[in-house]
């Protein structure tokens, strides 16, 4: 099996500090592990790698040493260093952390064994029911994560804009950059994006649409880069662009043909690229956001993500079914897609008025 003792531990070598050398050879054998299941090395399996190293560091012992109270004080000392520790952060410490163990207390790995011959103990599995985060809501964010209304949209996009007009007024470099960054912007915003996905589109992922021949090359975008699961692969899907939001195909348009060409970008494909003619970067994207929300005085608590729950809120909020929805954002599960949606108000007391209309007829009248 991937990820097996005698795969990782040099045969017929004695150690002079054994301890160390047989932690690093777990540590490898559950990264060979993982990867055999097609894990990403820097998203998957570096983080939880870190949580356990993080976790031996604490203790000073090494596994096969650890009982339940070490992940306990673990937890405790993560939450006193920082006030805002989130519930969901620390879950993915201990499922790190469960995992690990259930890796090197598994017999087929061979680890109880070799730990029992050299160490006198095996290891055992120190997180349980009792000590455990249990999962109790869909959405465990911060409560200050929403979705912007129409109104904080707009500030965003003027502080953007006006960003470009005053670098201009004062002669200064960055203008080009600065107008670059408030398209990206607008153009998450317009499609529902995540990071990942804006950053990996390419010149080729603009797509036509023969439903919506007016909108030229930017009918959709193919997004080949969106977020995996269980191991597989990116998945792909293509969003359309939707007559709410077609003022993005002059925003692209723009982009295209005035704002791009002039970053040399050459044979480039990535249609987002840099001052140093490279592809933009997932924080380059996160500054572009932080810079105009500042700039729009906006509340700390939305960041880049809080877009993408705008666009589902106001696409529910424009009268599109839940479903199309759905696969515009490319959500497996409709729950998932209504944790994103936050309608107003305003948006509920219409919806309202048009039911008891339907239901009362010319026996209802409107409140003055």
């Amino acid at each position: 099996m991937a990820g097996a003792a005698h795969l990782v531990l040099a045969q017929g070598v004695v150690h002079l500090d054994p301890e160390p050398a047989t932690f690093e050879a777990m540590l490898e054998g559950w990264a060979r592990q993982q990867r055999a299941r097609f894990l990403d090395y820097e998203s998957t399996i570096r983080p939880r790698l870190s949580a356990v190293k993080r976790l031996a560091e604490f203790s000073n012992l090494y596994p096969w040493q650890w009982h339940p109270q070490e992940v306990e004080a673990f937890i405790e000392f993560l939450r006193s260093r920082r006030p805002n520790f989130a519930v969901s952060t620390a879950r993915n410490y201990q499922n790190a952390i469960r995992m690990f163990c259930d890796y090197i207390t598994d017999e087929r790995y061979e680890w109880p064994g070799i730990c029992r011959d050299r160490f006198g103990r095996p290891p055992m599995q120190i997180l349980h029911e009792w000590n455990s985060i249990t999962h109790t809501s869909e959405y465990e964010g911060s409560p200050g994560r929403r979705p912007l209304s129409y109104d904080e949209v707009q500030q965003l996009f003027d502080a953007a804009d006006a960003r470009v007009e005053a670098i201009r007024r004062r002669g200064r470099k960055g203008a080009l950059a600065a107008l670059r960054d408030a398209m990206m912007i607008k153009t998450v915003y317009a499609y529902g994006l995540r990071r990942q996905e804006a950053c990996g589109l390419d010149l080729v992922d603009m797509r036509r649409n023969s439903r919506a021949p007016d909108y030229g090359r930017f009918g959709g975008v193919f997004v080949r880069f969106g977020k995996s699961s269980k191991g597989g692969p990116p998945k792909r899907r293509t969003v359309l662009t939707v007559p709410e939001m077609d003022w993005v195909v002059e925003v692209l348009q723009q982009y295209w043909e005035e704002v791009r060409p002039g970053f040399s970008p050459g044979k480039h494909p990535a249609l987002w690229v840099t001052e140093r003619r490279g592809r933009i970067s997932l924080r380059r994207l996160n500054d572009a956001f932080s810079t105009a929300s500042q700039a729009a005085d906006l509340p700390r608590e939305l960041d880049l993500h809080s877009l993408r729950h705008s666009y589902v809120t106001h696409l529910i909020e424009f009268g599109y079914p839940e479903r199309f929805v759905q696969d515009q954002v490319g959500h497996a599960y409709a729950s998932t897609t209504a944790i994103y949606t936050g309608v107003s108000a305003d948006y509920r007391n219409r919806l309202l008025e048009r039911v008891l209309k339907e239901r009362h007829g010319d026996l209802w009248e409107e409140p003055a």
